[in-house]
């Protein structure tokens, strides 16, 4: 039992840890620097030290502020953190009995999960921000999450044929559109929700989104945010309905079927 405790307290932080890279990974993406190199303040680009890049208890330390220039540090960083940290925990709750068995490829599979959500992650933050869906980040997750399901799966039919319905009713609306309902984006992101989740799931995942885009964009107009015409990313709900179908799809599916029989 306690070992069980440690291990999700161990999963947590490494999430956390995980989700603080993440952060560094948007802002470098956005700002097109590379990767390598020491963190710095966005704002007067002094070099971090290890005490003001501890996950989450620097920014609480520090009041939300840079220790050198004293300008705001965007909450994006802790919420980040944490919600990359409590994936991780959802991800080992529903493989757990992993850590019982010690089999190679269920750790290959949980190690596959935490890279996959944490890419997801990133694209989230980066479409929500920019309105844009990195391909940077997109395709390595799309040729590895391939690679993975063609190496460890009997059934890739499966997941050949939730790619297809997903990025071809995203094809078709960008196509029938000319872009303005739908970006290509978000057609080559149904590619890697395909391969993720296969079949039903995606249809879980699709349904998630746009029900979970109608309610936020509902919102918004009641709150005069948003218009009939303003642009909304859709990646973020894409995503979102994403990691809702990978956690509890099933039980959704079966839900829903146990309504039909009423």
């Amino acid at each position: 039992m306690v070992l069980d405790y440690l291990t999700y307290l161990f999963t947590f932080l490494l999430g956390v840890c995980i989700g603080s890279f993440l952060n560094c990974v948007v802002y470098r993406l956005e700002s097109k620097k590379s990767l390598a190199g020491r963190s710095f303040c966005p704002h007067c680009k002094h070099i971090l030290s290890w005490k003001d890049l501890i996950p989450v208890l620097s920014f609480l330390f520090l009041k939300g502020k840079c220790r050198y220039c004293k300008e705001k540090i965007s909450w994006q960083y802790p919420a980040v953190e944490v919600a990359t940290g409590l994936i991780f925990l959802l991800i080992l709750n529903f493989k757990f009995e992993i850590l019982n068995q010690f089999e190679i490829t269920e750790f290959l599979n949980l190690g596959f999960l935490f890279y996959v959500s944490s890419a997801l992650i990133v694209i989230f933050i980066y479409d929500l921000k920019h309105y844009l869906i990195p391909d940077k980040v997109l395709f390595p997750a799309i040729f590895i999450t391939l690679i993975f399901r063609l190496i460890f799966i009997s059934g890739f039919l499966n997941y050949l044929l939730a790619v297809l319905i997903a990025s071809g009713f995203f094809l078709a609306i960008f196509l029938v559109s000319g872009g303005k309902w739908m970006g290509f984006g978000d057609v080559k992101l149904a590619i890697l929700m395909g391969l993720l989740l296969g079949f039903p799931n995606i249809l879980v995942a699709l349904f998630l989104a746009f029900f979970l885009g109608a309610i936020i964009g509902t919102a918004g107009m009641i709150f005069k945010r948003k218009t009939l015409k303003s642009e909304i990313p859709f990646g973020p709900f894409l995503i979102a309905g994403t990691f809702l179908a990978l956690f509890w799809g099933q039980q959704i599916i079966n839900w829903y079927f146990n309504i039909l029989k009423i």
